[in-house]
């Protein structure tokens, strides 16, 4: 909460942290080391930041290993075994959190037949569908709309804006970023006869004797399961299944502006970084990393523990635990040689144009 303050001992004691120096003094706020006033905690996790310290105030930091704190002309330390690490239980800690209160707010409109469990907040204007099922200790914030019959679990955070769809299911402590969208249509379409398309994918090439046809969308039966401590980001969007649920597994985590097509499976304790596209019917492993803007294609599997670089483009099934970069994607050493062979090709060239003038001038000679 704004205004709260804490001990060097009290934060050091919630990371499991080593502490050292005035472990009394009190911690308003945590700061980059050269904005940190005398009440901050001056992050520097590692020596980088050690210049910055002495261009800010700060009295405590939370340092690397092996740091000399006193040597940094500081009157306290904290310094965990792994700084990255604490920095999750230390912005826990000090945030401040939306100021969303407490309660029902008036204007929410909540169908009688929803199901609103102990501690749950509702935010301004927004809309709690017929059978919906919200779990103990929910914040659902303003303007969001949870559709008919949707199910969700406990202790789930819903910023401002956020949309999901009917009969979607949604496990325990869900996090989802303002404009997120859980459950609309999959982008699914058909013709009369084989379109263009589908000739383009059988023949790989110009697709020659098909007719323009009008598109006839392809229903979706289906819905949304998403699995315990999952986290979407703002405007990320998550289409039904045609038939069977699109499912996102245990612990995912889902940046901004991503889509995932209808009918994917994405398994537990996935990394989906911004602007990620994966088109429909992928099936996605367990422990998979895809940065930034990486596109999938549709029909495809990607093993447990993938990586891709990004901007990757995914084109063909990937074996599990493989690093992948490029479009196409391939090894990334692979694609690091490509690289590297493709910086070279100016200067190969040159060469070759310079062996072409000496070998005609030879010859002219003869």
């Amino acid at each position: 909460m704004a205004g709260t303050s804490f001990t060097v001992a009290d934060i050091a004691a919630s990371l499991e942290a080593d502490a050292f120096g005035d472990l009394s003094l009190r911690i308003m706020r945590v700061c980059e080391p050269k904005d940190a006033g005398r009440d901050d905690l001056a992050i520097a996790t590692n020596k980088s930041y050690a210049e910055d310290l002495s261009a800010g105030q700060a009295r405590a930091a939370l340092l690397w290993q092996g740091a000399d704190w006193e040597a940094l002309g500081l009157k306290a330390a904290i310094i965990p075994r792994r700084p990255r690490y604490a920095m999750s239980s230390l912005t826990q800690l000090m945030d401040a959190g939306q100021g969303f209160g407490t309660g029902i707010h008036p204007s929410a409109v909540i169908d009688p037949s929803a199901s609103i469990a102990e501690g749950v907040t509702i935010g301004p204007l927004t809309v709690i569908a017929a059978g919906a099922q919200i779990g103990a200790g929910s914040v659902i914030g303003p303007q969001c709309f949870i559709g008919w019959n949707a199910h969700i679990g406990k202790n789930a955070s819903l910023r401002e804006a956020v949309s999901i769809g009917a009969r979607v299911t949604i496990g325990a402590g869900f996090i989802a970023q303002p404009g997120a969208r859980i459950g609309g249509d999959g982008f699914s379409f058909t013709t009369p006869d084989a379109s263009g398309v589908e000739a383009a994918r059988e023949t790989l090439g110009d697709q020659k004797d098909t007719t323009a046809q009008s598109w006839r969308r392809i229903h979706s039966l289906g819905a949304v399961t998403i699995g315990d401590d999952v986290e979407v980001g703002a405007n990320a969007t998550i289409d039904y299944g045609t038939i069977r649920d699109t499912k996102i597994g245990d612990r995912t985590k889902i940046d901004n502006l991503v889509h995932i097509g209808h009918n994917c499976i994405i398994g537990d304790d996935c990394l989906i970084c911004g602007q990620v596209g994966i088109a429909g019917s992928v099936n996605v492993g367990n422990n998979v990393v895809l940065g930034g803007q990486v596109g999938v294609s549709d029909n495809i599997f990607i093993g447990d523990g993938v990586i891709a670089g990004g901007a990757s483009k995914i084109f063909s099934n990937v074996p599990a635990g493989r690093t992948i970069l490029g479009s196409p994607a391939t090894k990334m050493e692979t694609q690091m040689e490509s690289y590297k062979a493709m910086r070279r090709l100016p200067r190969m060239m040159r060469d070759v144009a310079a062996l072409k003038r000496v070998v005609f001038k030879t010859g002219s000679d003869d």
